[in-house]
């Protein structure tokens, strides 16, 4: 049996099965980017709820495997050369499980390296400016009596939305007729922003037809509807 002692994250949220890849995670739009690609390539593995509304990201057991105090990160007991590893960080835990199954990238280089870029491109973008929309028109910055925070963030995230708008014009798909990790990586984020967040006047998002559209054939896809709940809350 594989021993995962080495890993003080194990001993907080102990595995059933320590045979299988271990997801420590919580359903945002980072934390559900690794459950979703998990159930499209059908990957076992077993889900322990972080609870970042009780701060559990932030206790030392957390931080042995992510420094950055954030959700997901993952165990793999069958990592490169047979050994564990743990992996922090979404979009590098996404570029890992598809080097390790062959799916859900392409396997031309050229266009693998695309898919990457765009797996960047919401690591470095989409995410961090959906991210501000949300806390200033929905949580704690709502109240800011000083509204250009809020303006810089939804002007960028309308200048974002329609980067991938353009990208989606005649494609099903970000790659185009391939569903890859550069969609599972979005499609977290674009749902908040208009759901969660409730954002959608706020950025105009009917103006962006496209995305639109591939938001719907993306949450219509059953390992996306799984993996959206996964791990439960609780």
């Amino acid at each position: 049996m594989t021993d995962l002692s080495a890993f003080p994250i194990a001993k907080r949220w102990p595995a059933k099965n320590p045979e299988v890849l271990q997801l420590y995670s919580f359903p945002t739009p980072n934390g559900v980017k690794v459950s979703i690609a998990l159930e499209e390539i059908g990957l076992p593995y077993e889900a322990h709820a972080v609870n970042i509304m009780k701060n559990e990201t932030w206790g030392p057991e957390f931080l042995s495997l992510n420094p950055n105090g954030k959700i997901p990160a993952i165990i793999d007991p069958n990592g490169p050369g047979g050994k564990p590893i743990g992996l922090f960080e979404s979009g590098a835990i996404l570029l890992y499980l598809a080097d390790k199954t062959g799916k859900l990238i392409p396997a031309d280089p050229a266009a693998r390296w695309e898919t990457i870029e765009w797996v960047f491109f919401q690591m470095a973008a989409i995410g961090p400016m959906f991210g501000q929309v949300g806390f200033f028109h929905k949580f704690a910055g709502k109240d800011y009596e000083d509204k250009r925070p809020l303006k810089r963030y939804a002007d960028e995230s309308i200048r974002l939305l329609g980067v991938l708008d353009a990208r989606l014009a005649g494609r099903t798909w970000l790659m185009g007729d391939e569903y890859t990790i550069a969609d599972v990586a979005h499609l977290g984020w674009v749902r908040n922003l208009v759901g969660f967040y409730e954002a959608g006047d706020l950025v105009g998002f009917s103006n962006f037809r496209n995305v639109q559209a591939w938001l719907d054939r993306g949450v219509a896809r059953p390992a996306v509807q799984r993996g959206l709940d996964i791990p439960a809350r609780g």
